[in-house]
């Protein structure tokens, strides 16, 4: 099964969307919340083309986007084959 993180605050509701959208795929995922660790997220920030906002989704290391783009690859399928879920 392929790794999920999802970079997260605590009063984010696109976070929550995207935890409660992996938790009904019954996929496993790390949470790193980044209210405290202002650095990582700048540092995030410059690694992803400047991505601001939160949730930042990665899938075996590799930024897939946040819940809006995440939501959007579920829609189209495309997210179960990269959770290697479906082929």
């Amino acid at each position: 099964m392929n790794r999920v993180k999802i970079y997260t605050t605590k009063v984010c509701p696109y976070c929550n969307a995207a935890k409660n959208l992996f938790k009904k795929l019954n996929v496993d995922f790390e949470e790193i919340n980044l209210d405290d660790d202002p650095d990582l997220r700048a540092k995030l920030s410059m690694e992803n083309n400047g991505w601001r906002t939160v949730p930042m989704i990665f899938i075996n290391d590799k930024f897939i986007g946040g819940f809006d783009d995440t939501n959007k690859l579920y829609k189209e399928g495309t997210l179960l084959k990269l959770l290697g879920l479906s082929e």
